[in-house]
């Protein structure tokens, strides 16, 4: 059998049990099925108590039981593990001792590049990817790119650290260093940065230093698929004639929370036939937008909203086939296509900090372009 090493034991050496903790679990519990009695868990507890806080055990959690391999099977350590990461030893080897430990993790860089074929989070999962990296970037890019607009085929390529416990446990992706996805026929890069040193807080620019946070928000809910765009003429499905559709509608299920795009005040909350119940919110002198169908109406009118707070939740009332929310944009007092609009943006950086961006920006924009050009070469 080869040697196995782990928790800095020689597990060879041991009888060894491992399981969960269960519901109704105690740390006395557990020992009191070792042939300890109640006075010595009793010191035991108040020997580690510094360092390991029996208390603090949890239902599901991994623990490890070394006993002698003779016929007393007597307890060496009990090893309690609340998450991959940290572990807790109780050593009654020599003298009752607890130490808290914490695996070794490696940092792993990767770049790919690749075509969207499915949603974000099937291709990244094709490409070996953590899926969960997907939300991650869907809420960089949530003022820059409608997720909901992209199309199969679409190339994109990223930047990432992953982390290895041990070296070989995976732990999931760490940190997106750079990313671009092709949109409107345009690559749209993000790079992180930190404008303020103090605090290090990173926001994402693109590759001139612009930041991709702008007034509005691309879309009004999170992870969905579009049903229908905005068009001069559609045939509306329960009046069954064709008329013009002023809004891009996103289906979704029912209470799905709906965000306001954009700071400002609810204008109107209310119900008619047609919309069912929807919200209206006023941003400034120019832009409004209005959010329809709603199964529940979650703020009032007059109230001042943030961007991205939840002002409702999808359904269909009115004039509506199933859940979703049609999204509509005003300019000017006119209707438009907010899908088309070029928005305006935030602040853009400092001039004093650009240089060091682009300092930090180069190669990785390098990178990503290197692995883009031999993975899309013809």
């Amino acid at each position: 059998m080869p040697l196995t090493v782990d928790f800095g034991f020689k597990l060879n050496d041991y009888n060894i049990v491992e399981d969960t903790i269960q519901s109704g679990d105690t740390f006395g519990s557990i020992l009191e099925k070792q042939n300890l009695n109640g006075n010595q868990v009793y010191d035991i507890v108040a020997k580690v108590k510094d360092t390991f806080d029996v208390r603090s055990i949890r239902k599901g959690k991994p623990f490890l039981l070394l006993r002698t391999k003779d016929k007393t099977n007597k307890l060496q350590a009990f090893i309690y593990q609340p998450d991959r990461l940290n572990y807790y030893i109780v050593d009654l080897r020599d003298s009752v001792v607890a130490h808290k430990r914490t695996r070794p993790v490696k940092f792993v860089t990767k770049t790919i590049a690749g075509a969207l074929n499915g949603s974000l989070s099937e291709t990244l999962q094709n490409l070996k990817v953590d899926p969960a990296l997907a939300p991650k970037i869907a809420k960089i890019y949530a003022w820059s790119i409608d997720f909901f607009k992209l199309q199969k085929g679409d190339k994109f390529a990223m930047t990432f650290t992953e982390r290895f416990i041990n070296d070989t446990i995976y732990d999931g992706v760490d940190s997106l260093k750079a990313t671009y996805f092709e949109y409107k026929g345009k690559k749209i890069y993000a790079f992180p940065f930190s404008p303020d040193g103090s605090t290090g807080k990173q926001q994402y620019f693109d590759e001139e230093g612009k930041t991709l946070k702008n007034f509005f928000l691309k879309a009004p809910l999170k992870f969905v698929n579009i049903t229908s765009r905005y068009t001069k003429s559609r045939f509306h499905p329960v009046q069954k004639i064709w008329k013009a559709h002023n809004g891009t509608d996103y289906a979704a299920p029912t209470g799905t929370p709906i965000m306001t795009t954009a700071s400002g005040v609810v204008e109107q909350a209310g119900y008619t036939a047609g919309n069912g119940n929807f919200v209206k919110v006023k941003h400034d002198r120019t832009y409004s937008t209005q959010y329809l169908h709603m199964s529940k109406i979650l703020v009032r009118r007059g109230q001042r909203v943030t961007q991205g707070q939840i002002i409702g939740k999808v359904g269909s009332t009115g004039l509506a086939t199933g859940p979703h929310v049609c999204y509509r944009f005003w300019k000017n007092g006119v209707q438009v296509d907010a899908l088309r609009l070029n928005l305006p943006t935030s602040t853009p950086m400092d001039s004093k900090l650009k240089p060091k961006f682009m300092e930090q920006m180069l190669p990785l924009k390098k990178v990503l372009d290197s692995v883009s050009d031999v993975k899309f070469r013809k």
